[in-house]
C-alpha cells in the first residue's frame, strides 16, 4: 500500500490543515491502495513548544498587529530578501526531527501545506537525504519566501500568475507547475450562478475559526433594524456567540463552530453574500459557491497580501473597515453592472484552473505514485492529468 504524508504546521485550525484534509479526503473517497496521514511537525518535535508558539501568534496579531505585519513582510514577502533558515538556531533541530519522521513513516509521497516543512524538505533533498517526491499545496493567493521551490517536484498553485512567476523567475519546468486553485473540500459543492433575488438578502459573516475581526462592532448599526438577515459564524469564540445571543435580535443569528462540511455547504447555499476576512480557504470556498465576497477586516501579514491580489483581479469587494454600512453593501449587490463585472472576473479565474475538480487532482497524485487510475477514462494517454504529470 502506498502512503502519502501530509505536513501542515502548528495545531490551530488554519488553512494549512483545511487544505491537507481536503486533499486527504479526496484521496480516501476516490481511490484504494493509498494510506494518508497528517502530521504537524511542530507538535511532533515538541508539543509544549507548539502550544507556546500558537498562543504567542494569536496574542501577537491581536495586540500588536502592526509589528506582526512589519516583521512578516520584511522577513517572508520582501522580493529583495530570501529566507535563510539554515543559518538560524532552530534549523538543525527541526531538520533532524523531520529526518527522523521520514525514517519512521517511510512515505511514498509528501504533500506540504505549510512553507516551513517544505523548506526543510528542500534542504534534505539538496543534501541527498530525501528521494521521496514532494508536492507543495499552497494555502494563500501568494507564495512567500519560506517555501521550498527548485528542489520540490510539484507545485499546486493558487492561480495562473503564480505559474508565470515560477516559470520565469524560478526557472521551474512547466510540467511541475499545476494550477489547482487553493484546494477546497469536495463536500463544498460548486455553484454555477449567483442568486438573483435580493429583496432581503441573507448575509453570512465570518471572522475565522477564532471569531476574529470585530464582528460585534461591525453589526452595531444593524443591531436594532435591518434590511438584511445576518448569520454570524462565531467559530470557537464563545464570548462573541454569547454577546450576539444576548441581543435577541430577529435578524442577527449567531452560529457556533460548525465542524460538518455538509452543514457548511448547506449554509453557503442559503446565503446571498458573505462578509469575511481574506483568508485563502474561506475565499476559495466562497468563490466555489459563487457568493459575492465583501471584505470587512484584514489580519496583518498574509491576509493583507491576499487582499491586494483579490482586489486587483476583481474577485472581492472591500467595505469600510470600521463600520458595516448596509447602504454600501446593498448598493453593491443591487448594482447589475458591478455584479456582472464580478461574475466575469469569477469566470476568468475559474477558466485558468488546470485541475478543476477533485477527480483530476487525485488522478495527478496517482500518476506521481505511478498507480493506474481506477476509472478507464483516466487511463487515456491523452488525458489532461497524464500530460501535466508526464510531459
Amino acid at each position: 500500500m502506498k502512503k502519502i504524508l501530509f505536513l501542515p504546521f502548528l495545531q490551530m485550525r488554519s488553512g494549512h490543515h483545511q487544505v491537507a484534509e481536503a486533499l486527504m479526503d479526496m484521496v480516501q473517497t476516490q481511490t484504494q491502495g493509498i494510506f494518508v496521514k497528517k502530521v504537524d511537525l511542530m507538535s511532533y518535535a515538541s508539543p509544549m513548544m507548539e502550544k507556546l508558539i500558537t498562543s504567542s501568534y494569536l496574542n501577537w496579531i491581536n495586540y500588536a498587529p502592526s509589528t506582526y505585519d512589519l516583521v512578516y513582510k520584511k522577513l517572508f514577502f520582501s522580493p529583495s530578501r530570501s529566507v535563510q533558515h539554515s543559518q538560524k538556531w532552530y534549523f538543525f533541530y527541526f531538520y533532524k526531527k523531520l529526518e527522523q519522521l521520514l525514517m519512521e513513516e517511510k512515505p511514498d509521497l509528501i504533500v506540504c501545506t505549510h512553507g516551513f516543512p517544505s523548506y526543510l524538505l528542500s534542504q534534505l533533498k539538496s543534501r541527498g537525504k530525501c528521494n521521496t517526491p514532494v508536492v507543495n499545496a499552497y494555502t494563500d493567493f501568494f507564495i512567500n519566501k519560506v517555501w521550498g521551490r527548485e528542489e520540490i517536484e510539484y507545485h499546486f498553485l493558487p492561480h495562473k500568475d503564480n505559474k508565470e512567476e515560477f516559470s520565469k523567475k524560478v526557472q521551474i519546468q512547466g510540467q511541475r507547475l499545476v494550477v489547482t486553485g487553493i484546494p477546497v473540500h469536495q463536500d463544498i459543492t460548486k455553484n454555477t450562478s449567483i442568486k438573483k433575488s435580493l429583496n432581503r438578502p441573507k448575509i453570512l459573516m465570518s471572522g475565522g475559526n477564532n471569531g476574529l475581526g470585530g464582528i460585534a462592532q461591525l453589526l452595531g448599526e444593524s443591531r436594532h433594524d435591518s434590511r438584511c438577515d445576518f448569520y454570524v459564524l462565531c467559530g470557537k469564540n464563545s464570548r462573541l456567540f454569547n454577546q450576539i445571543s444576548s441581543w435577541q435580535s430577529e435578524h442577527i443569528h449567531p452560529l457556533p463552530y460548525i465542524s460538518s462540511r455538509e452543514e457548511m455547504n448547506h449554509l453557503y447555499d442559503e446565503m446571498d453574500a458573505i462578509v469575511t476576512k481574506p483568508g485563502g480557504v474561506t475565499i476559495s470556498e466562497a468563490l466555489q459557491k459563487r457568493l459575492p465576497i465583501f471584505v470587512h477586516s484584514v489580519l496583518p501579514g498574509q491576509e493583507e497580501i491576499n487582499l491586494q491580489y483579490l482586489l486587483e483581479k476583481g474577485l472581492v469587494f472591500q467595505l469600510n473597515e470600521k463600520d458595516l454600512s448596509e447602504v454600501e453593501l446593498l448598493s453593491f449587490l443591487q448594482n447589475k453592472e458591478l455584479m456582472s463585472n464580478w461574475e466575469r472576473s469569477i469566470q476568468s479565474f475559474e477558466n485558468s484552473i488546470e485541475l478543476a475538480d477533485s477527480e483530476e487532482i487525485v488522478g495527478f497524485l496517482r500518476e506521481i505514485l505511478d498507480i493506474d487510475s481506477i476509472s478507464p477514462a483516466r487511463k487515456r494517454i491523452d488525458s489532461k492529468v497524464y500530460h501535466l504529470a508526464r510531459a
